[in-house]
């Protein structure tokens, strides 16, 4: 396995704990040296299925971050009294995340244009003015103020899912984004034709990024929602494109409700924020629903699904 233990060493620095919304777990795994490492690993994969999204490395052993609405206290235990490594003793304490901007320094540094399949660049528009505009040349020019979200193109994840959009007809869609973040997907989207777009984050932070973000790039057709995908059930009509650039488990869990809301007559379901070793699991998840998959792509072991949904 890559090693849920080194996410967010992976994953920075565009990963962002919701710190009003989410437990920091410390693991203390008292073992030999030797098996510290794979303990660490077998850890974070056996209690990845009570909710926890990243995990972190400890001296004493592994620090864990899940949702409030999404821990499961019960399948963490038994996770433990189940684990594989009988002479490793593991203990473990709940706290509330630390609650500051985890992204603070990154956002002050800023960071270099990226450019996606020759198509679009992506810059950033707090350091505008060390990068002329007019050197940055692409048909689709957009500018993000990252503020305490993910999303800015930096991470491999957003740029596949950038390259999947680009790659698809938009024009008169209706696109929904799951876990919006900075709200990049959002307004590729848009500026690619899509009709209307609909994105939700449970951080409000990212709520209101997204909106900034948008204003920035004059894009007037995205709505934003505060939840997770339990807002679906108040959001009306179907869509023809989905979007999800969040982390397995949430995808494993969320995958029914977004093909509740595809649309029947043809859709697409875009997915990425999972490592390679990840893709059997959300192949099996998608073929329970009805969708094969039309095209997957990797990079540097994060990988990008594209599923269909056929014509009835």
């Amino acid at each position: 396995m890559v090693g849920f233990s080194l996410f967010l060493t992976k994953f920075a620095p565009e990963f962002n704990v919701n710190v009003m919304n989410y437990y920091a777990v410390s693991f203390k795994i008292e073992c030999d040296d030797a098996l510290l490492q794979p303990s660490r690993e077998l850890l974070a994969d056996a209690v990845a299925e009570a909710g926890f999204e990243s995990f972190e490395d400890t001296q004493e052993g592994l620090t864990g971050y899940v949702q409030v609405d999404l821990f499961d206290e019960n399948i963490l235990k038994q996770a433990i009294a189940d684990f594989p490594i009988g002479e490793a003793k593991i203990a473990y304490t709940v706290s509330k995340a630390e609650q500051k901007d985890w992204n603070e320094a990154w956002e002050q540094e800023g960071f270099d244009p990226i450019f996606i399949e020759d198509q679009c660049v992506i810059y950033d528009a707090r350091q505008q003015g060390n990068t002329p505009l007019s050197s940055l040349i692409a048909p689709l020019r957009i500018g993000i103020e990252a503020q305490m979200a993910f999303g800015t193109g930096t991470h491999n994840t957003t740029r596949m899912v950038v390259a999947a959009l680009l790659k698809s007809d938009l024009k008169g869609k209706r696109v929904l984004d799951c876990g919006c973040g900075t709200g990049i997907l959002s307004i590729v989207a848009a500026k690619c034709g899509a009709k209307d777009v609909v994105a939700y984050d449970i951080d409000e932070w990212s709520v209101e990024n997204t909106r900034h973000n948008a204003q920035l790039n004059n894009v007037e057709n995205i709505e934003v929602l505060q939840g997770d995908s339990r807002v679906l059930s108040h959001v009306s009509g179907v869509f023809d494109v989905i979007v999800a650039n969040i982390n397995r488990n949430i995808l494993l869990q969320d995958m029914p409700h977004f093909c509740d809301v595809m649309n029947t007559s043809g859709s697409t379901l875009i997915l990425s924020g999972f490592y390679e070793e990840d893709v059997p699991l959300l192949v099996e998840e998608a073929s329970r629903h009805h969708l094969h998959l039309s095209n997957q792509h990797a990079e540097n072991q994060w990988a990008c699904l594209v599923f269909q949904r056929a014509n009835k």
